[in-house]
């Protein structure tokens, strides 16, 4: 599906089957002589297929478009190296760039350590390998290596009549990036604000504290003057400032969960996720399909951290599992 949302500036809807996300919102960017395209969807035929049937739709030579890509999520990034040209450059923060590096570097090292670091928080080693089989982010990502135009939290790109600067959002992944039309008032947020679903905020190996970050960089664009968000997933929308109040809220009730689940004793982050608020339609944690468990424990284990972060609770590690309780004198508080 083609939408155009304003002078020059579509939307092209991917879809990602299976998925609770339903579809990725790639935007496409009209110029005199150059296109941008922001986001491609997963490295899948079903995505390729509506990505190209779209960019037919558009009159888009692809040998005449760059890319920007917001983050490095295979369901941002997956089509990458399906849709670049001779000539098309391909934009990602040079935070992301590294971690991507790293990643093509030593893949089996890069895996092993997600594994090893979820089987210290309580997955269940069976499942836990059935799961990386699966899991949609280390399946459907790029298929062949992508050289790119490294860019820093305020530098600019032009694209046709508007002019973007960059603002480095980590939090959702190490360096996440959105983009700002000041004239516009535009902010194209990526996977950093959502409306009718809220970002995942995980436990990352290059952040220390993943949610603290999160918050920090709501703030950061909560500044900026927008009348219109759009974002990586769902419905676009103008009210940015209400959306992130809605989200700090949120990660303060799950916080609030977190610390009630270790108030009643020491757990694991595996047995702390079930106490927290799920938007997903199955009648108990047992239920959750396993691909959603991994995602599940990431946000359980970054709410974990920023816990540990602000000296509110502590862990220790015990027969190779993390065990995390509340810090002395905290236990009685609401």
């Amino acid at each position: 599906m083609v939408e155009q949302i304003l002078s020059d500036i579509y939307r092209i809807e991917i879809p990602l089957p299976q998925s609770p996300l339903k579809a990725l919102n790639a935007y496409l960017i009209k110029g005199g002589e150059r296109f941008l395209m922001i986001d491609t969807g997963w490295n899948r035929q079903e995505c390729l297929d509506s990505m190209l049937s779209g960019l037919e739709e558009l009159k888009v030579d692809l040998n005449k478009t760059d890319f920007f890509i917001t983050h490095l999520h295979a369901d941002h990034m997956g089509l990458i190296g399906r849709l670049i040209g001779k000539t098309s450059r391909v934009y990602l923060g040079n935070v992301e760039a590294s971690v991507v590096a790293s990643i093509r570097k030593r893949p089996e090292e890069r895996y092993a350590q997600l594994f090893n670091m979820y089987l210290t928080y309580g997955f269940p080693e069976a499942e836990l390998r059935s799961v990386m089989e699966k899991h949609p982010g280390l399946r459907y990502g790029p298929s062949t290596p992508v050289a790119f135009c490294t860019l820093r939290d305020g530098e600019k790109i032009e694209a046709g009549n508007y002019t973007f600067r960059c603002i480095e959002t980590p939090g959702h992944s190490p360096g996440h990036m959105c983009l700002y039309e000041e004239r516009a008032k535009i902010l194209i947020s990526g996977d950093h604000i959502l409306f009718d679903i809220t970002p995942n905020i995980t436990r990352w190996p290059e952040l220390e504290n993943s949610l603290g970050e999160y918050l920090t960089s709501l703030e950061k664009v909560n500044t900026l003057d927008v009348e219109l968000v759009l974002p990586g997933h769902r419905f676009i929308m103008n009210n940015h400032r209400e959306r992130i109040k809605e989200l700090q809220e949120h990660h303060k009730r799950r916080l609030d969960e977190v610390r009630y689940a270790l108030g009643l004793g020491e757990k694991t982050a595996w047995e702390v996720a079930p106490f927290l608020s799920w938007d997903i339609d199955v009648p108990s944690w047992e239920s959750f399909p396993p691909v959603q468990k991994w995602f599940a424990l990431g946000e359980t284990m970054a709410h974990l951290q920023y816990l540990i972060h602000y000296g509110t609770v502590v862990c220790r590690k015990h027969k190779n599992r993390m065990l995390f309780s509340l810090q002395q004198g905290e236990e009685g508080r609401p």
